[in-house]
């Protein structure tokens, strides 16, 4: 019963926070509405998400949010300090073909997402046998450390929390 209410527990949850802060005010009201969207939204698409993803651990989904956040934020000044301080010809923009461990497509597709958000960087393709990411880097001296750090980083954490 409590799964035909509540299909997807965490996009309720997700959808919530998320309207309280495009509201940017806590009121009764928008906490109502937030929890409407919330209730109605997943009720109206699982149909459309008949496999969905199995989450392994919400303590690593939080550790994984807070160290894409961190990384954002270093990179937001790294990418800064290239643009302001570095010429063209000390530069070394890549294309790093990233391989993949993991299977699932809703992993691929958070890692793929994470690599985006995060400037400097930005995910362009999946092979079609979903086996490999490319990625391009603004600025990438060593093109091997790139794909180390996003594996060990993002492809294993996202491994512990989706396989």
């Amino acid at each position: 019963m409590l799964r035909k209410i509540l299909p997807h527990p965490f996009l309720t949850l997700l959808l919530i926070v998320v309207w309280q802060m495009l509201v940017n005010k806590v009121t009764v009201g928008n906490l109502v509405l937030g929890a409407m969207l919330g209730l109605v939204i997943p009720l109206f698409t699982a149909p459309y998400w008949p496999n969905r993803p199995k989450l392994r651990s919400v303590p690593r989904i939080v550790e994984y949010v807070l160290i894409a956040l961190w990384d954002i934020c270093v990179a937001n000044v790294q990418v800064a300090y290239v643009i302001l301080f570095k010429s063209n010809a000390n530069t070394h923009p890549a294309w790093i073909a990233i391989p993949l461990e993991l299977r699932t497509p809703e992993a691929i597709t958070v890692l793929a997402g994470t690599i985006t958000m995060t400037p400097g960087t930005v995910s362009s393709d999946v092979s079609a046998d979903g086996r490999s990411l490319l990625v391009h880097c603004l600025d990438a001296p060593d093109p091997d450390a790139v794909r180390d750090g996003i594996k060990a980083r993002y492809e294993a954490r996202l491994k512990e929390i989706f396989e």
